[in-house]
């Protein structure tokens, strides 16, 4: 007999969003979490539109900063800004600080959070799901959602498939008075000198993020990116709060996204977007609605239901942003050209407020032919 109805493993945002979501709806919910709240996490930190008004709804945001301009480089050079009149593009947030927030309001929810507590095996039988801790202790429950990232237990007991994968690097900077000053409210995207990599800043508050990304299997040259950026940036001398990395990874279009008893999200599940890899906004929408359906479930087939809205929904954003980040590894120098205009601004400062994805984008049919002659997949 299952202890739990749903058991969530991992408490970054997808794992402690389908927490919420699960035990908001009732479900008796635990969370088994390796590490120990708050705790740092390599990621840029940047909420888009939609991520944004997905925490809002449910948390308080601890935003350390809100960005109204961007400055385009292209291989740090030919730099020119661009400023959003109304109202903020995205708001920035430590990885810790945003993840302790869902740790909260999960736990006001009625779930029940275990720190600490690492996962080394998952099975099931007709009954339920078992996970199985370092020390033998076995949890068990009716439904289990993986949330634990794209190399851990949950997403090779799924067993998901990827078909993208990129390094990125980090580095978070001690800001100066004059950095603050520079930076506050403004983010620095570079387009880099390996077709479809990229560099940025996110500024938040007195630590500056500065990173990069690139195909895995390129980590000499992601290296020498990251120096060469900071080095652009005339920030070498600044004191180095922590130096990470990490990978990211997209999921085939077929990949599977349950096992029996078990559902992956976000990372786990490999959503992201493609293009900017941008990954917290998948992370929150698809745990909200795994958690929402494993309240529900009594029976796997009941899970099928969170497959539906991952392919009617998240689908058809990935299958746009594959199409960008090839149109982008083609022509570069374009893209750059493209958020210099009007039109290109527009589409930019519209999808960073989450009012029209790249799928509505190139649903529109002088934009979808472009972009199809240009990367090759007319």
């Amino acid at each position: 007999m299952a202890d739990w109805d749903v058991a969530v493993v991992g408490a970054g945002p997808g794992g402690l969003a389908a927490a919420h979501a699960a035990a908001s709806a009732g479900a008796r919910t635990i969370v088994l979490e390796r590490a120990e709240h708050p705790r740092y996490k390599t990621c840029g930190g940047g909420l888009i539109g939609t991520s944004l008004s997905w925490a809002a709804a449910r948390v308080s945001v601890p935003a350390r900063d809100t960005v109204s301009a961007i400055t385009f480089t292209d291989r740090g050079r030919r730099a020119f800004t661009r400023r959003a009149a109304d109202r903020p593009l995205l708001t920035m947030v430590r990885r810790d600080d945003f993840d302790f927030a869902w740790y909260q309001a999960a736990v006001a929810a009625g779930a029940q959070v275990r720190q600490n507590a690492l996962v080394r095996a998952i099975d099931q039988d007709a009954t339920a799901a078992r996970v199985t801790l370092a020390g033998g202790e076995v949890i068990a429950a009716r439904m289990v959602i993986g949330a634990d990232g794209s190399a851990a237990i949950t997403s090779r007991h799924v067993g998901v498939t990827f078909d993208q994968q990129d390094l990125g690097l980090e580095l978070e900077l001690a800001a100066t008075a004059e950095d603050r000053a520079a930076y506050r409210g403004r983010v620095v995207l570079d387009w880099g000198y390996v077709p479809g990599s990229y560099g940025w800043v996110f500024p938040k508050d007195d630590q500056l993020t500065v990173g990069v990304i690139m195909a895995k299997g390129r980590g000499a040259e992601t290296k020498r990116y990251l120096s060469r950026f900071v080095d652009a940036l005339g920030l070498t001398d600044r004191p180095v709060i922590r130096d990470s990395g990490h990978l990211t990874r997209c999921r085939r279009a077929d990949a599977p996204l349950r096992r029996g008893r078990v559902i992956v999200v976000g990372d786990a599940a490999g959503l992201l977007e493609p293009w900017t890899r941008e990954g917290i906004s998948f992370a929150l929408r698809s745990g909200t609605w795994a958690g929402e359906v494993a309240a529900r479930a009594r029976t796997p087939e009941d899970l099928s239901g969170y497959e539906l809205l991952v392919a009617e929904r998240l689908g058809p954003e990935m299958a746009a942003g594959r199409r960008l980040l090839r149109l982008f590894t083609r022509h570069p120098r374009l893209m750059h050209a493209a958020m210099a205009t009007p039109p290109g601004w527009r589409a930019f400062q519209a999808s960073c407020r989450g009012e029209l994805s790249m799928a509505e984008v190139l649903r529109r049919a002088p934009i979808r032919v472009a972009v199809g002659l240009l990367s090759g997949s007319a």
